[in-house]
Parts: C-alpha cells; sequence; structure tokens
C-alpha cells in the first residue's frame, strides 16, 4: 500500500507560530502519470475539502487494490493559514489579511524565471522537452528564500503541481451553478471532465488578469512554445478550476456525489483501473469568459432578486431590483438592475445588502462583451 498522510510543518511569522499542512498521497510512485489535487485554497470555501474528504477512502480502496495507475497528491484543504483567518466570527479565508492579497491571485509567472535555464536545452522530443521545462521550475523553486509563511506554502504546493500531469484546483462560488475555469488550449480535452462534473458551464480565458493558480502551468508551456517555435512543447499539464456550487453547499450527500464524479473521471482515463460507472451526460460546449457578464451594482442598497440560479434572461431584463437604503426615499424607492447579455444565471451573492460596484450575478452568454475583452475578468 502506498497510501500515505504527510504533515509539513510551516514556520509562523510571528515568535511561538507555527501551522501543519496536512497532504496525501496515492499509487505507485513510479506512476507515468501524477495527478494533483487540492482543495480550500480560499479557505472558507469548504465543498472542494468535503468531496476530497469522500474521494479519499475511494483512493485508499484502490490503492489497497492495486487500482491506482497514477501517482495521486491530495491536498484536502490547501491553505491552512486562511483557516486561521477569524476575526468577529467572521471567516476572512479568501485574503490573507496580512497583506490584503486574494490567496488565489498573484501566482508567479514562472517562464521568465527559467527561459535561460532552458536555453539550448530542447530537443525534438517533447516529452523530453516538458521534463526539461518541469526540472528547471523544480530548480527555480528550491533557489527560492520565502521570507513569510504563505510564500513557502505557495512554493511547496507549486513544487508538486509542476511535476503533476492533471491540475484541479477545487473551489466554490458564493450561490452558483457548477463550473469550470480552463484554458482554451485545454478544450476539447478537459471536455470529460465536464461531463463527469455535471457543469452549467465551462469558461475559457488564456489570462483572466490575476495570476490564478489555475493559470501559471498553461502560461508556462504557452510562452515557452512561443519562445521557441523551432521545439514541440506540448501543455504539460491539464489545469483547471472547479468550481463546486456555492459556499454553503457542503453538504455529505453532495461531496459524495461530487466524489463519485472524479472518481468516474479518473476510472475513464484508465488512472483507476475500476468501472468508472454511467457515462455521464455531455456538459455544455466552452464559451469565453469574455461572454461572461459580471453584472454589478451601480449604488449601495438591498437587493431582491427576481431570478433564480439557472434561469435564461435577455439582454435589458431586470435581474433583480435594488432598493434604496439612503436619499430622499430611503428604504421605499426601489429600481431594477438589468442584464447586460442574452444567456443564463450562473452565480449570485447570498449577501443581500451590496456596496456600489460589488458584484451581484453572472449570466453566461456566447457572445465576447467588448467591456470585457482584454480586461480583468475576475470579479475582485
Amino acid at each position: 500500500m502506498s497510501f500515505e498522510l504527510h504533515r509539513t510543518v510551516l514556520t509562523g511569522d510571528t515568535p511561538g507560530t507555527a501551522t501543519d499542512l496536512y497532504w496525501y498521497t496515492a499509487g505507485p510512485a513510479d506512476a507515468e502519470t501524477r495527478v494533483h489535487l487540492q482543495a480550500a485554497l480560499h479557505a472558507d470555501e469548504q465543498p472542494g475539502t468535503m468531496a476530497l474528504h469522500h474521494l479519499l477512502p475511494k483512493l485508499r480502496e484502490a490503492d489497497a487494490a492495486g487500482q491506482l495507475k497514477a501517482q495521486f497528491t491530495i491536498f484536502p484543504s490547501v491553505n491552512p493559514l486562511g483557516l486561521a483567518n477569524y476575526s468577529l466570527r467572521h471567516h476572512i479565508g479568501r485574503y490573507d489579511v496580512e497583506t490584503g492579497v486574494n490567496y488565489n491571485r498573484r501566482w508567479p509567472d514562472l517562464y521568465p524565471h527559467i527561459a535561460q535555464d532552458i536555453a539550448g536545452k530542447l530537443t525534438d522530443d517533447p516529452k523530453a522537452n516538458i521534463a526539461t521545462i518541469r526540472a528547471a521550475v523544480a530548480a527555480w523553486i528550491d533557489s527560492q528564500q520565502p521570507g513569510t509563511a504563505i510564500q513557502r506554502l505557495r512554493l511547496a504546493v507549486l513544487k508538486s503541481a509542476v511535476a503533476a500531469d492533471i491540475v484541479l484546483d477545487l473551489h466554490c462560488d458564493d450561490d452558483s451553478l457548477k463550473h469550470i475555469f480552463t484554458s482554451p488550449e485545454l478544450m476539447p480535452c478537459l471536455q470529460d471532465l465536464a461531463d463527469w462534473m455535471g457543469v452549467a458551464a465551462t469558461l475559457t480565458a488564456e489570462d483572466s488578469g490575476g495570476g490564478s493558480f489555475d493559470e501559471v502551468l498553461p502560461s508556462l508551456y504557452r510562452k515557452a512554445r512561443l519562445a521557441n517555435p523551432d521545439h514541440p512543447i506540448p501543455s504539460g499539464a491539464e489545469t483547471a478550476t472547479l468550481e463546486y456550487r456555492g459556499r454553503a453547499d457542503s453538504f455529505d450527500a453532495i461531496g459524495q456525489e461530487d466524489a463519485a464524479g472524479l472518481y468516474g473521471f479518473f476510472a475513464s482515463r484508465g488512472l483507476i483501473a475500476a468501472d468508472p460507472g454511467r457515462k455521464p451526460t455531455a456538459a455544455p460546449a466552452p464559451t469565453p469568459f469574455e461572454a461572461t457578464e459580471v453584472l454589478r451594482a451601480d449604488a449601495p442598497g438591498l437587493l431582491a432578486y427576481r431570478v433564480e440560479l439557472g434561469d435564461r434572461v435577455s439582454k435589458g431584463q431586470p435581474i433583480a431590483d435594488l432598493i434604496a437604503m439612503d436619499g430622499p426615499e430611503a428604504f421605499v424607492a426601489r429600481r431594477p438592475i438589468l442584464s447586460g447579455t442574452d444567456g443564463f444565471v450562473l452565480s449570485r451573492v447570498m449577501g443581500k445588502y451590496v456596496v456600489r460596484g460589488g458584484a451581484i450575478a453572472k449570466i453566461v452568454g456566447k457572445d465576447i462583451l467588448p467591456a470585457r475583452a482584454g480586461g480583468y475578468l475576475l470579479e475582485d
């Protein structure tokens, strides 16, 4: 058996403090394929952790039966530092309270750090080129001298991810249907993942503007490919962010369903020698993230939604009413907030008091929105 629990101690940034990062490995260490799974990078998003809680016993049983054909590395709660960000009975697990930086932003642009190291080492062998790039990144990580606990955590996680062929980062939205974020060049190869998840949408972007974790490796291989056109450099990792509904959706039954979907995906890929189960219904084809409207409030107020998740809407249709909380008609006046595109409602916010500029919904359309093209695509 190779199913094993590991513990990494992250020395704290203040006297006498340290944090434990727990993670698992399963499957043969010499397997040709490596899988990296992590959940709760935003530490206040628990549905992914619940899914991995139910997936781990399945992997342990498959490992004991000799059915694992890949090596799995699993971080069920990859950000223990964020678990400690608790203030006034509220968990602030999305942001580093010291710097204010979103834990899933500003991950490093790797290619500039290794461009010189791989110069002259690339060949006509695609697999060898991937190995060269991975070795260069691993060496760069090992050369770093992290100054803070979060820097140490990021480097440890990144070292695992860069060695993997499949990298899945499990998140959730606020109140949402299941969906995926990934890079356009990884589709349609990841369509089977979308099918097994049963997502409502797969949203693609080369660069969403925030330096998200799931974009680090696709960007690395894309930039290496563009800089070295005479050498074959495929995408070295299938990487995606999996959004498992909303933050309140951490329940056993849902977690079991999500774990079964992940298990079926891996089994259908031949990474677990087991029956994947019934073939899932095909999920919608991917759409550019630039075609999704992030609808924002243009004033503070109290939201009264007119639509449910999954509802199809038309451009100009009221999505919600905004009830005034100040001014001459405070708490009496209300006015509609209108959709700016045709599509369906993918997500809403749980907190109905909103400030000016606050995101209140995502509406997935098919046509790229001029205001979104080439801009910052994320909500924060």
